[in-house]
């Protein structure tokens, strides 16, 4: 178990078909995790842009519209092109890179 106190974080990956950089930025809030960004490089096999997506910088960038989830649960296989990155306030840490039980991200309980 990791504890990383913050309220703000970046999630990003490589996309394991289309070998493309993929990046959500995501806030904790009482009703639990909101995706508020969403950005990638390129398009291709289930990646399209979102609706309203603008290109800056070679990133498609859009804010999805859904509701918060109480938690991500991200696959870890191990035989993917790349392991999840998670950023928050300058730090980075990649989660499962080698296969294990999914890695699942949640906010603490107060």
């Amino acid at each position: 178990m990791v504890v990383v106190a913050t309220t703000l974080f970046t999630l990003s990956w490589t996309h394991s078909v289309e070998k493309t950089e993929w990046s959500e930025s995501w806030q904790v809030t009482a009703q639990g995790l909101e995706l508020t960004e969403a950005r990638v490089k390129g398009s291709g096999a289930g990646m399209d842009p979102g609706a309203g997506a603008r290109l800056e910088d070679g990133w498609w960038v859009w804010s999805p519209e859904m509701p918060a989830v109480p938690q991500l649960n991200l696959a870890s296989s191990g035989a993917t092109v790349s392991a999840w990155r998670l950023c928050h306030e300058g730090e980075c840490m990649e989660l499962g890179a080698t296969a294990q039980e999914p890695v699942r991200i949640s906010p603490c309980e107060r």
